[in-house]
């Protein structure tokens, strides 16, 4: 039996859109919260809302964005999504005063939202069906190498304390990922399959819009399970910077988002066919385990090795968790709702991010930063519970039911 490609020209092309684009993100992600902090003299809070009025953009367009992509066309929302994201680069550039940073930063938010959503359905549309989970493992994987290069550029770009280099460098890199956008191609059949149902049933059929047009009901329940994963993972890109400065180990601060993503990256293609063979369960659990351990020993670091061994542990966990949710939130959903499924999917996670930027912010500066994380690990944690009960419960009774009418027949 001949086995379906993955990896074609149009995928490639698409795995290096996301690629920039999640790379602006993860330097600003990292970079901004300085920003705040050493040139607009802000707290703790205030760096965190740097990255929370990020999201609260992303947030706001979300359920919109899902819609859109399987309404109007996955690539012309791409295209628009990016072209708004280079724009929103651009204008930070004489930014003067918190007020018209964040308004930016909330614009921004939004065409992230639009471009990520579009891209991320193309991918899952050019990944063959028996092969989805290894094929959006891979697309995921070109965001743990950004993950990789982006808080260690921004931090390297950051050093000097030089905004116009560091936006400079963002625009390049944003305008590079405009580029590969407008060269997305899908074949025609795929094209003309989704959109006209939307176009038809939707509209034709019946008048005004429903909460389902833009969220996905099936794809709520393991998406509100990303909500908490990406809840405790805001502590990691906000604050690990300074907490690293305050403990002295600011050198390994780099070395960290590199042993992280490293980690995504070495075990996504296993994690991936695992997936489609065998039972997401074997990944959930696990991922949980390691990711809440590997917080839990990052509080407790007193030395870069401690840090660096954190790092490895949750970079395992992450990896696993992050894909086979995306995947489960598409696989979970019909076919032409794939865009809607997205949408849910990165609302939920977008929006536990800012939260919990705002929110571990908040503690660090009521406690510490290694209270945060401890924090952090307990809320991973609780994560089990709400899988077991929103995803696993319900599937295993809806396998019992199956197999009884099967043997019944």
């Amino acid at each position: 039996m001949i086995r379906e490609r993955i990896w074609t020209k149009d995928f490639i092309v698409v795995c290096m859109s996301s690629f920039f684009m999640f790379l602006t993100f993860y330097i600003l992600a990292t970079a901004f919260p300085l920003y705040v902090k050493d040139s607009l003299d802000g707290n703790q809070q205030q760096m965190g809302l740097a990255i929370t009025i990020y999201v609260i953009g992303g947030v706001l367009i979300r359920p919109f964005s899902g819609l859109w992509v399987d309404r109007f066309g996955k690539k012309k929302m791409a295209v628009i999504g990016m072209v708004i994201f280079l724009i929103a680069c651009v204008c930070y550039f004489g930014t003067k005063g918190i007020f018209l940073f964040l308004v930016i930063r909330l614009i921004h938010g939004m065409s992230y939202a639009i471009a990520s959503t579009a891209t991320s359905t193309v991918a899952s549309t050019l990944v063959p069906e028996s092969r989805q989970g290894e094929g959006m493992g891979y697309f995921s994987m070109f965001m743990s190498i950004a993950m990789v290069v982006g808080p260690a550029l921004g931090l390297f770009l950051w050093k000097d304390k030089n905004i116009n280099v560091l936006l400079l460098a963002v625009c390049a890199i944003a305008a590079l990922s405009l580029l590969f956008t407008i060269g997305m191609r899908m074949p025609k059949q795929m094209q003309n399959t989704s959109e006209p149902i939307l176009n038809i049933k939707p509209i034709k059929k019946r008048k005004g819009l429903r909460w389902s047009d833009f969220i996905e009901p099936k794809a709520l329940p393991i998406s509100l399970v990303a909500f908490i994963l990406a809840f405790s993972y805001s502590s990691i890109t906000g604050f690990i910077a300074p907490f690293t400065a305050e403990i002295h180990q600011s050198h390994v601060t780099g070395y960290f988002f590199i042993v992280f993503a490293v980690m995504i990256v070495l075990s996504r293609p296993v994690i991936g066919k695992v997936f489609d063979k065998y039972n997401e369960h074997l990944l959930v659990y696990p991922g949980i385990l390691l990711f809440a351990i590997g917080m839990l020993l990052l509080s407790q670091a007193h030395s870069g090795t401690v840090i660096l061994m954190a790092g490895v542990i949750m970079g395992v966990g992450y990896g696993a968790l992050v894909p086979c949710f995306q995947t489960l939130a598409m696989k979970l959903a019909s076919g032409h709702r794939r865009g809607a499924a997205l949408g849910t999917f990165f609302l939920l996670f977008d929006l536990g991010y800012g939260v919990g930027s705002y929110f571990m912010g908040l503690i660090a500066s009521l406690t510490d930063y290694r209270m945060m994380y401890v924090v952090a690990g307990f809320i991973t944690l609780f994560s089990v519970v709400v899988y077991y009960l929103l995803h696993h419960r319900p599937q295993a009774k809806l396998l019992t039911i199956y197999n009884k009418k099967t043997n019944n027949a």
